[in-house]
């Protein structure tokens, strides 16, 4: 029962929070649990909450505007159109 309520209470901050910050947030602890899983050390745990912080919150905001795309061009500036 204590690990439900623990999971709840870390889970509840998220729905209020945009794409981008549930996105980080949720890397951030993925990563954590992941380099501390794989190192056995708190290091490897904060490199992983770090790295997955950044890329959660990429992915979150890239959800951020439904049926938009961030394409490169040749000069390998970034834009956003809508998807094709």
């Amino acid at each position: 029962m204590k690990k439900v309520l623990l999971v709840l209470a870390m889970i509840a901050p998220l729905a209020a929070c945009t794409q981008t910050e549930k996105g980080a947030g949720i890397g951030a602890a993925t990563g954590a649990v992941i380099g501390g899983v794989a190192t056995n050390s708190w290091g490897g745990a904060a490199v992983g909450a770090a790295v997955g912080g950044v890329a959660g919150a990429l992915i979150g905001q890239s959800q951020e505007r439904p049926g938009y795309c961030v394409y490169r061009d040749r000069y390998g500036r970034h834009y956003e159109a809508r998807c094709r």
